[in-house]
């Protein structure tokens, strides 16, 4: 199971994100972090792309986790977000009784 987070701020806003990157406080054992991976979008600006990894039962803790991690971003000009939790197939299959 993961969480994909995507978040997307204007250059002008870079040295401010960065700043308040370097503030946030290590990630709990549970998650594994891929990324950020940084790109960048004409007319939106730089694009930040992470995929959180965990355990299925740690899934309630973890979305907690990730929505507070991004939301220590409110307020920078021009910062948005999205968060999607995406499920392995062979867990997709189990909520349909397929496994």
């Amino acid at each position: 199971m993961v969480t994909i987070g995507i978040v997307s701020f204007p250059t002008e806003s870079s040295k401010e994100m960065g700043k308040l990157f370097m503030k946030i406080p290590p990630l709990p054992t549970y998650i594994t972090r891929k990324g950020p991976y940084v790109g960048s979008e004409l007319g939106v600006g730089i694009k930040l792309i992470s995929i959180w990894e965990y355990d299925p039962s740690k899934m309630a803790e973890a979305v907690e986790f990730v929505g507070n991690y991004y939301a220590q971003f409110i307020g920078a000009p021009g910062f948005t977000y999205t968060i999607d939790t995406w499920f392995e197939i062979k867990e997709a299959f189990k909520m349909i009784g397929l496994a």
